[in-house]
């Protein structure tokens, strides 16, 4: 069985690796989510016992339902913004005293007392959706049809709050998509109140997506706020389970973005607004009892703003953690700040705050080489004092980490092995690892990485694993390029297809262009309101730069191949650059940025009405309806899109499609029935072989 193959079957050999790892608050156990085995796409409930180092099946979906991967609608679009193809539990939430933790299957609720034995179904008025226990463990939050409910272990349901047209604990579409916020309700500390998110979507344009290849099927009607548009009108609301009622008050009208919800035993709630450019921000404490808000800090960058996950949050002794940029007195960087004093060194790049260990902070950040990510422990210093962030991984590599209590989690992903691997640490002491059961790909790439031209972009290069020296290959270039997503890194499952490629008789070139993170926040920033121009010119850059160095690269017969941004990327590159590039397989690409949504486009581009010539000289359909310069630059390209896609909708391949064939450009096209943008369970593997095809004809 030859890699494709393998790759579908084992999802990227992702199938019996664990996930979703979560420590609980006392630390005493590590849960986490794996299949059964490389093949096995239904993912289990498991928990590694930290006292004992030994593992403990919790929930096998087989054994609780026939068919649990029948889910409500609401779950699979949640599914959808999480990236999550696996079936079976797809997520769980923990009791803050750590005695429960319960999940849904098929839109019904399970409990496991983890004390105990077994797990139980418990009965409620509705399809569940994100169930969260409250920090008692003795009710149960659920959002179904739109509307929030509170259940306790004995069955009896209570509507906290349902208004027809509106849905209430659930996340819109951009707060998922762009803020990464998945959750719309959150339970306070003594588990009597809910702070809970209303969105009326009813202003939002409606698109409507069909599948062709179902024609006795109706079209699915989504709310999308295409750039320009109206945005869903999103409010917060505290909910006592005795029917009480305060709405949180801030200026939603000058900040409308909730991009992120706190409320921790130190503190009341704490939330993050964004202005529609998010080129202002502020940071707002809540109080409970009146729903006031104050300000308690402001986030300011002429081009946007970017929060640090796992910030605001308040920290034991009173003061609220913010991540910010310093980007004065010669510093570049992302840091983390205490009511304004500085924590964290200026030469780290910090990514997530992970938790807190003692009166210490978990971190992971970056010192100096965007391709590696390393796990710091950084000391909550009182104003004034040194900063103090020891780094705790040591080997190369992408780390993360989880903690609670006194146990840590890290995961390690490196070029010298598969998947990733979970050590559990008690203080400083190992106490075990999470098993794998994933399969392993059939061979080890080993790309070269390293930084070109005046620029420091990141690459890699990958060549045939039989190549000999002196032997000129094709290049393809594979590529993401856009913002928030890194390709150049120390992780061997991001190279394996690609080595795939290397052995079909190509160099493969990656390179991670400005406008992709870990460099530093100029880097991030240098794409505000110039995305094609910057980015292509860095790629253009890099492939001359590499060429220099590795002379067995032919530029004269060069493919690109990108998905959802790489897919805008390589129709932009053979499109504007012919003499660089001479094919192209565009994926799910955006093509006219005033049809894709908001909160990314706007944080980016600015508003439509405002920077018409900026998402015109941006757009791929006004540069594939000119003619060729001449017929030689007619590149050739090779189009597909998931028809069901609701983030990147079907109709901007279309309209590309259309509007090259008007020019005269020569294109094919693949569209993808019942896919949405992941082009799941296997599907995209088994597209590799249309693409080789078609590079190997269309490269000279």
């Amino acid at each position: 069985m030859d890699y494709p193959e393998l790759a579908a079957r084992t999802r990227r050999f992702s199938l019996g690796a664990p996930r979703a790892v979560t420590v609980t608050p006392d630390g005493a156990r590590v849960l986490f989510l794996r299949s059964a085995g490389p093949h096995d796409p239904a993912d289990q409930l498991w928990s590694f016992e930290v006292g004992t180092g030994q593992e403990r099946l919790l929930a096998d979906p087989a054994r609780l339902l026939a068919d649990a991967d029948d889910l409500p609608a609401a779950e699979r679009a949640l599914r959808e913004r999480l990236r999550l193809s696996a079936g079976g539990i797809g997520s769980f939430a923990v009791a803050p005293d750590s005695g429960s933790v319960v999940f849904s299957l098929a839109g019904r609720l399970f409990l496991v007392d983890l004390a105990g034995d077994g797990v139980r179904e418990i009965g409620c008025a509705g399809a569940v959706v994100d169930p969260r226990p409250d920090p008692t463990g003795q009710r149960i939050g659920y959002v179904s049809g739109g509307a929030l409910h509170v259940v306790d272990l004995a069955g009896n349901d209570q509507v906290l709050a349902a208004e027809d047209g509106v849905t209430w604990g659930l996340a819109e579409f951009v707060a998922a998509e762009e803020f990464r916020r998945f959750r719309g309700y959150w339970w306070s500390p003594d588990g009597r109140t809910v702070l809970a998110a209303r969105v009326d979507e009813s202003r939002v344009p409606r698109w409507h997506l069909h599948d062709p290849a179902q024609p006795d099927q109706p079209p699915t009607t989504v709310a999308y706020p295409h750039a320009g548009g109206p945005n869903a009108e999103v409010t917060l609301h505290l909910l006592d389970l005795d029917g009480g009622w305060v709405d949180v008050h801030w200026d939603r009208e000058t900040y409308p973005y909730l991009v992120s919800v706190s409320w921790s035993e130190h503190g009341g709630p704490l939330i993050t607004v964004l202005r529609r450019l998010q080129q202002h921000g502020l940071v707002l404490s809540v109080d409970p009892r009146t729903g006031e808000t104050q300000v308690h800090a402001e986030l300011t960058d002429p081009r946007w703003v970017e929060p640090v996950p796992g910030t605001p949050v308040s920290l034991p002794d009173g003061r609220v953690l913010i991540g910010g940029e310093l980007a004065h007195d010669g510093y570049d960087s992302r840091c983390l700040f205490a009511d304004g004093s500085l924590l964290t060194p200026p030469d780290l790049y910090v990514r997530r705050v992970s938790g807190r260990a003692g009166d210490d902070l978990i971190v992971e950040a970056t010192g100096g080489e965007p391709s590696e990510q390393h796990v710091y422990r950084v000391r909550v210093a009182t104003p004034g004092a040194a900063l103090d962030a020891r780094r705790i991984t040591t080997t190369a590599g992408w780390h993360v980490a989880y903690t609670a209590g006194d146990t840590l989690v890290v995961g390690e992903l490196s070029l010298e092995h598969s998947g990733t691997r979970y050590r559990v640490f008690r203080g400083d002491e190992p106490v075990g690892t999470l098993a794998s059961l994933a399969a392993e790909p059939p061979y080890a790439p080993r790309p070269v990485l390293e930084r070109v031209t005046d620029r420091r972009l990141p690459t890699g290069v990958l060549y045939p694993r039989s190549h000999v020296a002196g032997r000129r290959l094709p290049v393809l270039v594979d590529i993401y390029g856009g913002p928030g997503h890194q390709e150049v890194v120390s992780v061997r499952s991001r190279w394996v297809e690609r080595q795939w490629w290397a052995d079909a008789g190509f160099a493969v070139v990656v390179v991670d262009n400005r406008g992709t993170p870990g460099v530093s926040p100029s880097f991030d920033k240098a794409i505000h309101r110039r995305f094609a121009d910057v980015i292509l010119a860095d790629q253009v850059d890099a492939l001359a730069a590499l060429a220099d160095k590795h002379t067995d690269l032919d530029l004269s017969r060069v493919a690109i191949r990108g998905w959802s941004f790489g897919g805008y990327l390589s129709a932009l590159a053979v499109l504007r650059r012919p003499d660089v590039y001479h094919c192209a397989v565009v994926g799910a690409p955006v093509t006219d940025w005033a049809l894709y949504d908001t909160a990314y486009t706007e944080r980016y581009l600015g508003l439509p009405d405002d920077a018409h010539d900026v998402y015109a000289h941006n757009s791929l359909l006004e540069l594939a309806a000119e003619p060729p310069l001449a017929p030689d630059e007619a590149r050739p390209m090779l189009l597909i899109h998931g028809m069901v896609d609701d983030n990147v909708v079907a109709a901007h391949t279309l309209r590309l499609s259309a509007a090259l064939l008007t020019a005269g450009r020569p294109h094919s096209m693949i569209p993808l029935t019942g896919a949405t943008h992941m082009a799941a369970g296997g599907l995209s593997e088994r597209l590799l072989r249309l693409e080789l095809d078609f590079i190997r004809r269309s490269l000279p």
